[in-house]
């Protein structure tokens, strides 16, 4: 009972201990400097009284030359203690600079209120920077998904009007080759057939690349491998699709962002590569799917093309993954082809 009693009473003092604790190192730098130096001062003063009290010859400068010591010992102790937590500081600032944006500066039992104050700054305006990059990313969304939908109306229309008034004349052509008893006739209404079938294709060609209909029909795999065969069949160049078939936990806002960065990835192997042989890998697991583009090209330095080559779609690719909160990462060297891998979580 007594041992109860006074754990009891003991308990409270621990808390009253550390808030003292708190508010002797809470306390300015230029303060707990005087403190200690009059405390040093205080001591000093009174050993010399004693001193001369008890007549000691010599202890007088013996006390002094303590007191200069310990006086500057404390000091560095001061300086070193207070200045600590700019460690903290600096980490945050980097951890911010390599791309962490969830980093804040964590409370130190070290910082004085100046440097607490700097502190609770910097996470105010790392939040704040948050906040409107966020704000941000809900307008940029709301604009990549606009100008998705109406790409995918005008690819029905092009394929659901133009692309079958472009068949009807098809028709009416060849019911009028067999009708007509001319030959100069004839061979016009052939090059008007072959001009028609050009153009009826360029229309079809268009309505997919601005939106697959196989996207929304039979899903990703489906997608990527007519984009495959569209881009191997106009280019000199082997795409080879290896995808995990059942793509049915994949959102159409995903597939559709995973779809594009495929499309912009071979656009770029076409463009600048001079690769022969590319490959599209689809990985799906219960909580991401990974989309990765490699070629055999010649590669290229990553740094120096995304300051010298702005428009090579890079960035774009990058903010549409951003936008469902994924990430793309971008592996190349001269000489060594180029891997593009996109990873986007399937859930929040």
């Amino acid at each position: 009972m007594v041992d109860s009693l006074l754990r009891d009473q003991a308990t409270p003092e621990v808390p009253a201990a550390r808030s003292l604790a708190g508010q002797v190192l809470s306390v300015p730098l230029l303060g707990k400097l005087a403190g200690a130096n009059l405390v040093i001062v205080l001591a000093a003063f009174l050993g010399v009284a004693v001193e001369r009290r008890l007549h000691l010859p010599g202890s007088a400068v013996s006390i002094l030359g303590i007191a200069l010591a310990v006086s500057l010992t404390l000091n560095l102790a001061l300086v070193y203690i207070a200045l600590r937590p700019l460690s903290d500081l600096e980490a945050t600032a980097a951890r911010v600079s390599a791309g962490d944006m969830g980093a804040r500066v964590a409370p130190s039992m070290l910082a004085d209120r100046n440097m607490m104050r700097i502190g609770s700054t910097l996470n105010a305006l790392l939040d704040r920077l948050m906040e409107d990059r966020a704000r941000v990313r809900r307008l940029a969304a709301q604009v990549i998904s606009a100008q998705d939908e109406e790409r995918a109306r005008v690819a029905r229309e092009l394929h659901d009007s133009t692309a079958q008034i472009l068949t009807a004349v098809m028709l009416q052509l060849g019911v009028a080759a067999r009708e007509s008893t001319s030959g100069p006739l004839d061979a016009r209404i052939a090059t008007l057939r072959e001009l028609t079938a050009e153009a009826l294709e360029e229309v079809r060609s268009m309505a997919h690349t601005m939106h697959p209909r196989v996207l929304d029909d039979l899903g990703l795999v489906a997608a990527l491998e007519w984009l495959a065969r569209q881009t191997g069949a106009a280019e000199a160049l082997d795409v080879q699709v290896l995808a995990d078939h059942d793509t049915s936990a994949i959102p159409a806002p995903l597939a559709s962002v995973l779809y594009r960065v495929a499309q912009e990835a071979l656009r770029n192997v076409v463009r600048h590569a001079g690769a022969a042989n590319a490959n599209l890998t689809l990985r799906i697991d219960p909580r991401s799917a990974t989309l990765e583009v490699s070629d055999d090209g010649a590669g290229f330095d990553l740094r120096r093309a995304e300051e010298r080559r702005p428009g090579m779609g890079l960035f774009s690719m990058r903010e549409r993954v951003a936008l469902v909160n994924g990430q793309l990462t971008v592996a190349s060297a001269p000489g060594q082809g180029t891997r593009v891998v996109a990873t986007v979580p399937l859930t929040n």
